[in-house]
């Protein structure tokens, strides 16, 4: 069997013989094809068809200052399909409004210029008035309540002084939040940076329920819609992408009602059945997913439901932008065991959580059981330093796996590939 994984904009191929593969796991997004419907006219049926809600021009009608929350470079969001319908749906019924686009960043670098232009086009990023989040600058911060963690809730002011806050975004499985989209816009979107840390903390990190495909008693969840309804999220349009990152799916509407409308959806086509062998082959679907190591490591959270424990784990991304958190790197290039990192991030209170630690902690536990072989070629050093296997192709990376579990040449063991590990969820 030939297998292309996604590795950045393109692919990478290995031939597996077939008596190795136990499972190929896909979501039936990926292949689903929207053959009455155009991306956008499924995005227009969604705003003319809202959840739980007026629809966004009734809502923006005599509103002054509306303020749209958006994605980050980070994201495959297709905003220059879905922007343009927003702002068509609103100045319907507010023609004059003030308008502001704020970038939902979290903890993310800023997002530039360029990257700005690629995400909405000229014609958006000459004529409208476009704030990238930036949680670290106080200045815009302001302190509205208590989260139910305990945790102290502190958003932008770009998203609290408006007459109308909405949000876009899409919706796929979140290794610890859940799912992506609805009130995640907000929360890390535009919190401050203790507010984010706080909720990222190790003790919910380790949560049973903090896992993807889980919003029942997941308090990292919980934190998230909390902060949505105070802030006063009012509609969202929320897409799902399928092969191509292509939109086959969308809903609006209020934000809990449609957000879990999404959700069902997503679940009837991305829920696979475990199965488990002692090698998996997985990405992050690519480009914009597979930018840095850091992100990488969600797709290894997807692989561990799968790798039978001592297997090994072959993720395979680009990682153009390197590490992706110097923290991060740090963490692991001090060559502290796994077990050393996990009991020092457990013994850290949620004001203490350092930058990135979420994802550390996560690695680690990946790293105290199973082995991890990265196949980024641009990023060779980093990924030795850290401790990891790396493997210029995948076909190397399934030779080393097959020395480290020491199998021999008649009996190699079997393999399970996940092309898009964060586009599932397993059950």
């Amino acid at each position: 069997m030939r297998i292309k994984i996604p590795y950045g904009g393109e692919f990478m191929a290995v031939d597996v013989p077939d008596p190795r593969i136990k499972a190929v796991l896909r979501s039936e997004t990926i292949s689903e094809k929207t053959e009455k419907k155009d991306e956008q006219e499924i995005v227009v049926d969604a705003l003319i068809h809202p959840i739980g809600s007026s629809a966004l021009n009734k809502l923006a009608a005599g509103k002054r200052n509306i303020t749209i929350i958006t994605s980050d470079h980070t994201r495959p969001m297709p905003s220059k399909i879905t922007m343009p319908l927003l702002l068509n749906e609103i100045r319907k019924g507010s023609p004059d409004a003030n308008i502001l686009i704020l970038v939902a960043t979290g903890l993310h670098r800023a997002t530039n210029s360029d990257e700005l232009i690629s995400r909405f086009g000229h014609e958006i990023f000459q004529n409208e008035k476009i704030i990238v989040h930036d949680c670290r600058d106080e200045s815009v911060m302001r302190k509205i309540g208590t989260m139910p963690s305990g945790g102290i809730l502190e958003l932008s002011r770009y998203a609290l002084d408006t007459d109308l806050l909405i949000a876009e975004g899409f919706i796929e499985p979140h290794f610890f939040a859940g799912f992506s989209g609805g009130r995640k816009s907000v929360h890390p979107g535009v919190a401050g940076y203790d507010c984010i840390i706080s909720n990222h903390c190790s003790r919910f990190i380790a949560d049973k329920n903090a896992s993807a495909g889980v919003l029942k008693s997941n308090p990292i969840h919980k934190d998230m819609e909390f902060a949505a309804k105070e802030a006063g999220l009012a509609f969202i349009l929320n897409v799902i992408l399928g092969e191509g990152r292509v939109i086959i799916d969308a809903v609006s509407g209020d934000p809990v009602q449609a957000h879990n409308e999404g959700v069902e959806r997503l679940l009837k086509k991305n829920a696979v059945k475990k199965t488990t062998a002692p090698i998996v082959i997985t990405s992050n679907g690519g480009y914009p997913l597979d930018q840095n190591l850091y992100q990488l490591v969600k797709c290894m959270d997807t692989a561990e439901k799968c790798c039978e424990e001592g297997g090994v784990i072959i993720a395979v991304g680009e990682c153009r932008d390197g590490t992706g958190s110097e923290s991060f790197y740090q963490d692991f290039a001090s060559g502290d065991s796994p077990s050393t990192l996990l009991k020092r991030f457990l013994s850290r209170s949620p004001t203490e959580t350092k930058t990135d630690q979420w994802q550390s902690q996560i690695l680690a536990r990946i790293m105290e059981k199973r082995h991890i072989i990265v196949v980024a070629p641009l990023i060779e050093e980093i990924v030795k330093n850290m401790g990891l296997g790396f493997a210029v192709s995948i076909d190397d990376a399934v030779k080393q796996a097959d020395f480290l579990l020491d199998r021999p040449q008649d009996d190699k063991a079997k393999i399970i590939v996940a092309p898009d590990g964060i586009g599932i969820i397993v059950t």
